[in-house]
């Protein structure tokens, strides 16, 4: 029997490979960036983040944590703006990112670190205003598609190259080996969610509000999409929050017309999930399950915990928002205020 031919909506192909095969073709470059570093030595490491940089990069908090005993924390630019925390020092090593290269508080937060001779290293455009500014900038070899998940992987030669460095993460190499075939991966399973992303959207697109939960890696996904994706491109109006939070003042708000989505992990909190999951049931609320662990990518066991986050975010960021795009008719690239003027 003819297998069903799924074709993915707004979604180039043939560009999306090329721009895996060029970011991948920087793996030694980031490397080496790793060997620099680590020779000069750091006392810890800041990732430093706004918006969805600050929600991408708490996959990396998490993980080196459970990998290491280095000393890493994700901080909000504008935070780090008005109060800058007394273990960022000149030991200290920055980590951030920037596709556009202007974003104001990471810009005002690395021209003051720099200024007091704190390392800062940027995965942004080398003509940007940030790229001037910070110790190294790394400007991805992204092509014609853009894809959270080339982010990423660039992000992972670097961070995990460092932790390897200091004896944490002997598999590191065949980690990143691994990593030549995952974007066909993350092809494949879009294709597989892409019918349940159409029905999700369908029928949440015009709800009130949608309930988002989510927990250990996959919550800086969970609300990166709630916030950024839906929010900010889409206006729908979305609460998200934690799979432990949720019992504790949201669970009230389950109601007719209001989805619970629960976005579900592999790690040592799925039991949190797994909660919110059985409370929905108990009580005949309406919700939708994405759950991470349906969705085979070809990565050794020991390193699938390391790319859950990546399944997640091209699952709800590439493609659950296109199919909200569709049925709000709103195009996701117009804003009413954000960078439409100062504020």
């Amino acid at each position: 029997m003819e297998k069903e031919k799924i074709e993915l909506i707004k979604f180039d192909e043939v560009g999306y490979f090329e721009s895996a095969d060029a970011v991948y073709a920087q793996r030694a470059e980031v490397e080496q960036l790793a060997d620099e570093l680590d020779r000069e030595g750091y006392s810890n490491i800041w990732l430093l983040g706004i918006g969805g940089t600050e929600f991408e990069l708490y996959q990396f908090e998490y993980s080196v944590k459970r990998m290491s005993d280095i000393d890493i924390k994700v901080i909000n630019a504008a935070d780090c703006n008005m109060v800058r925390p007394k273990g960022l020092t000149k030991d200290s090593l920055v980590i951030t990112a920037s596709a556009s290269g202007d974003t104001p508080e990471l810009v005002e937060c690395a021209r003051n670190l720099v200024a007091d001779g704190i390392r800062v290293v940027a995965f942004t455009k080398l003509d940007g205003i940030l790229g001037g500014i910070v110790t190294k900038a790394i400007q991805s070899g992204v092509k014609t598609v853009r894809g959270l998940e080339f982010s990423y992987v660039l992000e992972s030669f670097l961070i995990y190259s460092l932790i390897y460095k200091k004896g944490y993460f002997p598999g590191y190499p065949k980690f990143a080996d691994e990593l030549k075939n995952i974007f066909k991966d993350l092809v494949d399973i879009r294709k597989v969610w892409e019918p349940k992303a159409e029905n999700i959207a369908k029928h949440c697109w015009n709800a009130p509000y949608t309930i988002f939960t989510g927990s250990g890696a996959l919550w800086g996904e969970t609300e990166l999409f709630a916030e950024c994706l839906l929010e900010e491109m889409q206006w729908v109006r979305t609460r998200p929050i934690t799979s432990a939070k949720f019992f504790h003042g949201t669970l009230e708000l389950a109601e007719p017309g209001v989805p619970v989505i629960i976005i579900k992990g592999e790690d040592e909190f799925r039991k949190q999930d797994n909660r919110v999951e059985e409370f929905c049931k108990l009580i005949n609320t309406e919700y939708y399950v994405l759950d991470t662990q349906e969705y085979k990518v070809n990565v050794s066991d020991e390193f699938r915990p390391l790319v859950v986050p990546w399944i997640a975010t091209a699952l709800l960021t590439e493609r659950l928002t296109n199919w909200y795009e569709c049925f709000t008719k709103h195009n996701k690239n117009y804003r009413r205020y954000y960078r439409q003027f100062k504020y």
